[in-house]
């Protein structure tokens, strides 16, 4: 057990839990005074909130290729960026099938990755890893309930409409069945969880029901990115992190996170700079066009990203697990 570790993770999952609670109680005070959001400050705050989350998936090349290698660090940065522009020429070329492919790939990348962590929190607290069963009751609705909930609020048409109205109809006829099938497996997932007492699990997932039905649909998506996954997935990037780990004999965790977060702010102000060029090309409204922008190098960065830390969830999802 690494104390400095264990308090790392801990920390984590503790800020993710207080923001999220923290935008359900702003947005449910919102509504219980009939008092109205508009779409822009609603696109600020998810600006903002995407920013935060930005400079997590933006070492990937730190933590995969060793930097002794010169020859394969290069080629890896050459095949990431390659493989993120093809991802972004066929999103803005095919929004709606993109967009279905990302939902996908974005719901089990979460699912994994914040199964993972729970299993790494463990692990550097001394204890065993979760059974099989607590893991995929886990992984399933916390990767597809803050992804697919948004989506398919009725709530989200306003906004679609703002970002891209072709992407309305994104889930065709089955917008409903998908909705109330996710709520289903969440809520069984949740008693559940309760049953088995991994009370803190059951916690996350009843705070990312809440999120999804109390905040506006792309705060509530945005705030989740930023401030819940992207939170903890920096913090299992400290243990693969040399300069990181340097540090975890001072016993200072919040130094030794923002070792994880330092190597990545560049790709704020690269996604920035990237949403300014397109937007300045031409358009009547700054505001969504410039989200929109934001949001497809996210979802195209999504794709090299997912393929580069699979290896790394899968790992950790199987690890000391118990039958």
């Amino acid at each position: 057990m690494n104390q400095t570790l264990s308090q790392i993770y801990q920390g984590s999952a503790r800020f993710s839990r207080v923001a999220a609670a923290a935008a359900i109680l702003l947005f449910a005070g919102l509504q219980f005074t009939n008092a109205e959001i508009s779409m822009k400050a609603q696109v600020v705050l998810a600006v903002i909130a995407l920013a935060i989350g930005i400079p997590h998936g933006a070492i990937d090349h730190l933590i995969t290729i060793p930097r002794d290698s010169t020859r394969r660090f290069v080629g890896f940065i050459a095949i990431y960026t390659l493989i993120a522009i093809i991802a972004a020429l066929a999103i803005a070329q095919w929004n709606l099938v993109g967009f279905q492919l990302v939902v996908l790939m974005s719901a089990l990348h979460f699912g994994f990755g914040d199964s993972a962590y729970a299993n790494e929190s463990q692990a550097s607290a001394g204890k065993s890893g979760y059974s099989k069963l607590v893991l995929a009751s886990y992984a399933i609705p916390a990767g597809f309930s803050p992804v697919v909930l948004p989506l398919t609020d009725k709530r989200t048409l306003d906004v679609l409409q703002e970002l891209n109205p072709t992407l309305i109809n994104w889930a065709g006829t089955f917008t409903e069945s998908l909705r109330n099938s996710t709520i289903a497996i969440a809520v069984f997932s949740i008693l559940l969880l309760v049953v088995t007492r991994n009370y803190s699990l059951s916690i996350d997932l009843a705070l990312l029901l809440a999120l999804s039905f109390l905040a506006p649909p792309l705060v509530a998506f945005a705030v989740y990115f930023g401030l819940w996954h992207a939170i903890r997935h920096t913090a299992r990037l400290v243990p693969k992190l040399p300069s990181a780990m340097q540090k975890v004999s001072t016993g200072k965790p919040l130094a030794v996170f923002f070792t994880a977060v330092i190597p990545g702010l560049y790709a704020i102000f690269g996604i920035f700079i990237l949403g300014i060029i397109f937007v300045a090309r031409g358009t009547t409204d700054v505001s969504s066009d410039f989200l929109w922008i934001i949001l497809v190098i996210i979802w195209a960065l999504t794709v090299p990203h997912m393929a580069t830390t699979a290896k790394f969830d899968l790992r950790a999802f199987k690890n000391s697990l118990r039958p």
